[in-house]
């Protein structure tokens, strides 16, 4: 049976994160905040070696969630047991194989690891098959949850503090707690299913998911195999560092000697950047690596998903300010490029 997380701790989490997420969302609805329901998996991982198991295969410090005063993904000061932490999956060549957020269930050091793995929903069978290749003998079960939920939840733009709210019913929930990546995404919750929303953040409303992708998209925010095509997308230029999702103080992991040689002598050329388009585009118009072009016609970089105007690409930061475009069906699309807000302000790379 799953372990519920202690409505103390989550609620804690959230009141000291509202603050810079209250004006968030401008999306559509009456309510104080949008929940969206996800089409994410996730996977139960529970047993003594748990965390040992995955500190191998992830980019992350997953001993993290079970040894308080351990240093942050980076290094720096101890920080506290997280609730959530980021991290990708990644195959020899370093290249991303699944994006994956990890829960911890269990509520201290002292008890058995029990976390959570959120990733694509169409990677949930291959996700499961790549631990248990790893898995030997550690004292490890690996089990789908088919019985729970997974929402976004973000603050409507002028919905005031909903904080109480929140406080209140936060042990009406599995998990609830900030998005690990970066605050500008709300929280993630997860709840049985069939539960009642409004029971566990009242004055909230069910939003359309179009609308969910449309504002990480807006944010630069990759989520899934679309976006972080499996065994192309490499892990920094995907913004992994910016979004808390590797550790570059922790042993070795599969796929780490590209990372941590990329990272400390050489320079990120490329990044996934949000674009917006002249016009909203058709639904799935634009295949998958089209090619971006500057307006002298050099490659800028590729496209790799959106919604309506708005998408993500594969850019060259050199070329990130200038006018760009793209063919498609022989017409040329432009398009603008954008450094988001929530990037680190003193990022050398």
């Amino acid at each position: 049976m799953l372990v519920r997380a202690g409505a103390a701790t989550a609620a804690a989490a959230i009141t000291t994160t509202l603050p810079g997420l209250r004006r968030l969302w401008q999306g559509g609805g009456s309510g104080a905040a949008a929940c969206f329901p996800l089409s994410r998996a996730l996977l139960d991982v529970q047993g003594a070696e748990a965390a040992v198991f995955l500190q191998g295969l992830l980019t992350n410090d997953v001993t993290r969630l079970v040894a308080e005063g351990a240093p942050p993904a980076g290094g720096g000061t101890t920080a506290a047991l997280p609730r959530a932490l980021y991290a990708h999956a990644l195959n020899v060549q370093g290249r991303c194989l699944y994006d994956v957020i990890l829960y911890r269930l269990h509520e201290s050091p002292e008890e058995e690891p029990h976390i959570l793995l959120e990733c694509d929903s169409s990677v949930l069978d291959t996700l499961q098959k790549h631990l248990k290749l790893y898995k030997i003998r550690r004292k490890v079960n690996i089990t789908p949850c088919l019985d729970l939920s997974l929402w976004a939840v973000v603050p409507r733009e002028g919905a005031g503090d909903i904080a109480s709210s929140l406080t209140q019913c936060a042990d009406q929930a599995l998990i609830l707690t900030p998005d690990p990546r970066t605050e500008v995404m709300g929280w993630r919750l997860i709840t049985k299913k069939g539960a009642n929303l409004s029971e566990i953040i009242p004055g909230s409303h069910i939003g359309d998911i179009e609308d969910y992708h449309r504002h990480r998209y807006k944010q630069g925010i990759p989520e899934g195999v679309k976006d972080l095509p499996p065994g192309v997308a490499l892990p920094l230029e995907s913004n992994l560092a910016y979004m808390n999702g590797v550790s570059f103080t922790k042993g070795c992991y599969i796929g780490q000697e590209l990372t941590a040689r990329t990272h400390h002598v050489g320079v990120i050329r490329k990044r996934l950047l949000p674009v917006k388009f002249s016009a909203p585009l058709p639904k799935d118009s634009i295949p998958e690596g089209t090619e971006i072009l500057t307006q002298s016609g050099k490659s800028a970089g590729k496209f790799r998903a959106g919604r309506g105007e708005l998408g993500i690409a594969l850019l060259r930061l050199a070329n990130a300010n200038e006018s760009l475009s793209l063919n498609l069906a022989g017409d040329k699309v432009k398009l603008t490029a954008s450094i988001p807000e929530w990037w680190p302000k003193n990022s050398g790379k």
